[in-house]
């Protein structure tokens, strides 16, 4: 009976240590990275959105465990001179809330799907006063870009390294653990507590593999905000549940209208350009795929010019410009 005490208090001791430092470690990142634009409340969920530059609209919707600060480390400011460009933190990563009570808490497994997400993001857009928006998106909000498409007409999209098509097999046992219930509650808080500033930097580096991540880019984008708990939980939630609605979003793609340009690495191991980009070129009539030779999943940071040629397209095929 001593021996199941002892364990027992031990047991209590370390998991609150455990929250105190998580906490401790996400109000340092959010002292450090607070929001870089306005506050939005669309229907009482909170929307971190930052607006800069003039003309046609342009919204950059960033990828799986990112936020604004992707875009504003040198590509949105490319495009201030020839567009508006409107940047959305998606719900539950940055600053933006999870999309209602549904998808909050740490046991819940519920993840805000493509289509939610989009749906969210489009009344925000409504708010600034957005008109025919080209709807860009990079990786995981490619996937919010198709949905955009699918159910709110936008003028444009543009994907870069963009999810659009069903991928054989599952993400990984990090994913599944982290995206469970137990995983979620007991799990999540261990790696916000503890992960190490090296283990965050060697993640990123796979990212933009084969590049570099540009100097400056780690402590730029404020990975402490990817850290935290609740951020954690929304990523991998999101990441692991994404398939299904991918699969039902495809049947569909032959209804979409809309130019719609492709930027995509041949070197990328994240989101594989045979699995996704290729497929959706043949599932939308007109779609247009740029190739870009030795690039990872990264081509906004280490081929922007390319990326930013298939906007000016978009915007020239929608007659925007």
């Amino acid at each position: 009976m001593r021996y199941i005490m002892v364990v027992g208090l031990t047991v209590v001791l370390f998991s609150l240590i455990v929250q105190w430092r998580a906490r401790a470690r996400e109000m340092a990142a959010e002292a450090a990275y607070p929001p870089v634009g306005q506050i939005l409340s669309v229907e009482g969920v909170q929307v971190h959105a930052q607006v800069m530059g003039e003309g046609p609209d342009l919204i950059l919707i960033h990828g799986a465990s990112g936020n604004v600060r992707d875009f504003t480390f040198d590509f949105a400011q490319r495009l201030t001179e020839r567009y508006r460009v409107v940047i959305f933190d998606r719900p539950g990563l940055g600053w933006t809330d999870r999309a209602n009570d549904a998808y909050r808490g740490a046991w819940n497994t519920n993840a805000e799907p493509p289509l939610v997400q989009a749906n969210i993001l489009n009344k925000a857009a409504q708010q600034l006063g957005v008109i025919d928006p080209i709807v860009l998106g990079h990786s995981f909000g490619g996937a919010v870009a198709m949905a955009w498409a699918l159910e709110h007409d936008p003028a444009a999209v543009v994907m870069v390294a963009g999810v659009a098509n069903p991928w054989p097999g599952d993400l990984g046992w990090l994913y599944q653990v982290n995206s469970s219930s137990l995983g979620g509650a007991l799990f999540v808080p261990i790696l916000s507590a503890f992960t190490p500033q090296s283990v965050v930097a060697d993640t990123l580096g796979s990212i933009f593999e084969p590049a570099k991540p540009p100097d400056g880019y780690l402590d730029h984008v404020g990975p402490g905000l990817t850290l935290r708990r609740q951020t954690l939980r929304a990523n991998a939630r999101q990441v692991n549940y994404l398939k299904p609605h991918i699969t039902d979003m495809s049947k569909r793609y032959k209804d979409i209208l809309i130019p719609l340009e492709m930027v995509h690495g041949d070197a990328d191991t994240i989101v594989p350009m045979r699995i996704h980009s290729e497929p959706l070129s043949e599932q939308v009539e007109g779609a247009n795929l740029t190739i870009v030779p030795n690039a990872g999943h990264m081509p906004h940071h280490s081929h922007p010019e390319a990326v930013i040629e298939a906007i000016d397209r978009a915007a020239a095929r929608a007659g925007l410009r």
